[in-house]
């Protein structure tokens, strides 16, 4: 069947898939002319710089230097300078010196200086025993600095913190002090109690309130009691006085217990030592930061405003350092090395040698007066004194003045004339 024949449709395809064909051909006889790719990106950042090009600066910006409305783009543009590296190091030969290399000078660091150790303490050396509540602990504390370089005295502390006198069932002060005396054996007790005693008090199987008449009665009975326990034992006793606390109401206790304390104590022959100045100032107030033992301005009270730090332990134990040193007097020292002739060393004992060409003379004593070869006293040959006085002699001795020089307006002498 011949083309013509064929219906219109089927025609068009056929004629399509022909052209088609012939157009495939075509482009495949023709030459592959390939854009290489750093061309294409080349071309392709041209094209985007042309877009990101400054804007042109007007006459506007020329009059008022308008520089902030650059554009970005102008920086990025801008080479940047690359860091330099570090040269590597020249190989070194066998047996040439190495150059040196810069080191950062190290920098100095302070040492702080450290506390000095305790001194070694004797066998013989005496015991300071002290005994109380949580304030005889911190006393203790700075009786033993106080101490610390004297190896004839030991401080033991018997400190228990929440004991007193009113509460004898937590701990029995007069039941316990004879055993401590006779353990520790010492040469002086330091008491220092009542911070925990402002409270209601045993009697009979009753109470009695704080500061009640009764109270009193009782409480100065139990401490006369305590003293006369060391004074048994016939060693010294020092009691030491409450200081003042923050709160007013234990300040004002502290006061009236200070005065029980003192008056039993004097009266068993105790002595009682008063802190109190210490803790206050000009006004009789409370104070957390005073003076310390070297006049220095510190805090002597912790936070709560009744405990002690260590520069107040230090100052507590000051004002019973003074009198402790008195009741101690002279105590052991350290061994200390006898200079007299058994300690000498024994003088080696030469060989005997002649006595060839020593010319041996009496020894001279020292009020010899032929010791500097003179004959005569001090004195003997220098010159007799002039017989002519002095002006002064003459004033003194007669009363006489020096005539007065030639035409001064005091020389009455009679001019005669030629």
């Amino acid at each position: 069947m011949t083309s013509a024949r064929l219906p219109l449709g089927t025609r068009l395809k056929t004629g399509g898939a022909r052209f088609l064909l012939a157009a495939m051909a075509l482009i495949a006889t023709l030459p592959i002319h390939a854009e290489p790719a750093a061309a294409q990106e080349r071309r392709y950042y041209l094209e985007e710089r042309r877009y990101e090009q400054p804007r042109r600066r007007t006459l506007m910006d020329l009059f008022f230097n308008d520089r902030s409305r650059r554009d970005s783009s102008v920086m990025d543009m801008q080479p940047r300078r690359k860091r330099r590296a570090a040269p590597a190091p020249a190989p070194t030969t066998a047996g040439a010196p190495r150059r040196p290399v810069r080191t950062a000078p190290a920098t100095s660091v302070t040492s702080v200086p450290t506390k000095p150790e305790p001194a070694q303490k004797l066998d013989n050396a005496r015991k300071v025993l002290v005994v109380g509540d949580f304030l005889a602990g911190r006393l203790a504390g700075g009786l033993e600095a106080a101490f610390a370089e004297n190896p004839g005295v030991v401080v033991v502390d018997e400190g228990k913190t929440a004991s007193g006198l009113v509460r004898q069932d937590h701990y029995d002060w007069p039941q316990g002090l004879p055993q401590l005396i006779a353990n520790e054996k010492p040469a002086l007790v330091v008491v220092m109690i009542g911070a925990n005693d402002r409270q209601q008090i045993d009697s009979n199987d009753a109470r009695e309130k704080f500061r009640t008449e009764r109270w009193f009665e009782i409480y100065k009975q139990r401490v006369q009691e305590f003293g006369q326990i060391v004074r048994d034992h016939d060693l010294p006793l020092l009691w030491v006085g409450l200081p003042a606390f923050q709160s007013a109401s234990m300040t004002a206790d502290a006061v009236t217990l200070n005065t029980i304390y003192r008056t039993q104590t004097e009266e068993i022959g105790g002595e009682f030592v008063d802190i109190w100045d210490g803790f206050v100032d000009e006004e009789g107030k409370f104070v957390i930061t005073g003076s310390d033992v070297n006049g220095q301005q510190v805090r002597l009270r912790s936070s709560d405003g009744i405990n002690m730090t260590e520069a107040g332990r230090r100052k507590l134990a000051f004002y019973v350092e003074k009198v402790a040193r008195r009741h101690l007097g002279d105590a052991p020292a350290a061994d200390m090395v006898n200079l007299d002739g058994s300690n000498l060393p024994a003088l080696p004992v030469l060989p005997g040698t002649p006595n060839t060409g020593i010319v041996s003379t009496q020894p001279i004593a020292l009020s010899d007066p032929d010791l500097d070869g003179g004959q005569e006293l001090l004195g003997a040959g220098a010159p007799a004194p002039a017989t002519s006085q002095s002006a002064r002699d003459l004033l003194v001795t007669r009363g006489e003045l020096p005539q007065a020089p030639v035409g001064r307006v005091d020389d009455y002498r009679i001019k005669t004339t030629q």
